[in-house]
């Protein structure tokens, strides 16, 4: 494994006089995305808040690698400004934002997440939960991170935003480490994932939820030695087991989303209004007066009536496929 994004080594931590964590170690690789599972308590939380520097081990270390930029989704939950816009909150003064090195405009990014052209401008104080969660979730990708940390991201989060976030963190290039109960997010996600024992110490488990299931009758735990006497290397082979959950993602039968289903409903009454634009200027065309016009508005009518005949066969077709999805 190449060198690792965040090292640690036999961290303690407790709470009064019961530990959480009992000399835990654990390398996480670049470009690696791990899941954190354990009962309620486990020390999963805590575990996360050292790993991004909020909270100190009682004993051990925690070393991040070079040029390591870590973005924490709770911590930008505390950092919302009631009286800014969705938009403002996002484009911070510009048009452009850059998302995964690409430059991208606010207004169709934030569209992704489902607010319309309306409600981008509305303050932040006036949004519902689940519409404070997508805006939390569109900055969180707008952040300069290499490193994404992600504690119950899934909280309040209805099946559209559960499917874009879903595909968000499988696009993300960089290092994700998430604790979540949500079994179907880890397994359509995560490369690899530590569980804790329930003895303050972690195994690692290669792929996700159901494939640490299969996994553990096969594992035993041998606490003779010591807790955290083996080092925990999240992610070897993370490369091909990412491309595999990218690979899965992409061939998996694609049902339509909620998003889709809205934009179904909506597609008859465009097409109509498409066809009646495309006959009302088809019968200005046809007419004697016409070429009378002067020669941009002949110009323009002309190649109207071309981009509408692309139109109106697109809608059509994108009907087709939404209907198949659907019904």
């Amino acid at each position: 494994m190449t060198e690792p994004v965040l090292k640690v080594s036999g961290i303690r931590a407790g709470y009064g006089e019961e530990d959480v964590l009992r000399g835990v170690s654990i390398e996480v690789g670049r470009g690696t995305i791990v899941a954190i599972i354990g009962p309620n308590g486990s020390g999963k939380s805590t575990l996360l808040r050292m790993l991004i520097g909020e909270q100190r081990p009682d004993g051990g270390e925690v070393r991040r690698g070079a040029n390591v930029q870590v973005a924490y989704y709770d911590q930008l939950r505390e950092q919302l400004d009631p009286e800014r816009t969705v938009f403002d909150t996002i484009a911070d003064g510009s048009d452009l934002i850059t998302v995964n090195g690409q430059p991208q405009h606010v207004h169709g990014y934030l569209r992704d997440f489902l607010f319309s052209k309306e409600r981008v401008n509305s303050r932040v104080k006036s949004l519902s939960g689940g519409e404070r969660n997508r805006l939390l979730l569109a900055r969180l990708f707008t952040r300069p991170a290499n490193v994404l940390v992600l504690d119950e991201p899934t909280n309040d989060l209805d099946i559209e935003t559960l499917e874009l976030l879903e595909s968000r963190l499988i696009e993300f290039p960089g290092t994700l480490l998430l604790v979540s109960h949500d079994r179907t997010l880890i397994d359509h996600v995560v490369t690899s994932t530590l569980v804790f024992d329930g003895g303050g110490t972690l195994q690692e488990y290669v792929g996700g939820y159901e494939d640490w299931i299969r996994q553990q009758p096969d594992v035993t735990i041998d606490s003779s030695k010591g807790p955290g006497n083996a080092v925990v290397k999240a992610g070897a082979n993370a490369a091909s087991r990412r491309a595999a959950r990218q690979a899965d993602r992409a061939a998996a039968p694609a049902k339509a989303t909620y998003r889709e289903q809205q934009e179904f409903k909506e597609l008859p009454d465009r097409i109509e209004a498409l066809e009646t634009e495309q006959r009302e200027l088809s019968a200005k065309a046809a007419s004697a007066d016409f070429y009378k016009e002067s020669g941009e508005t002949i110009k323009a009518t002309l190649e109207r009536l071309t981009t509408l005949e692309t139109e109106i066969f697109e809608a059509y077709a994108r009907w087709n496929d939404l209907d198949g999805r659907i019904r």
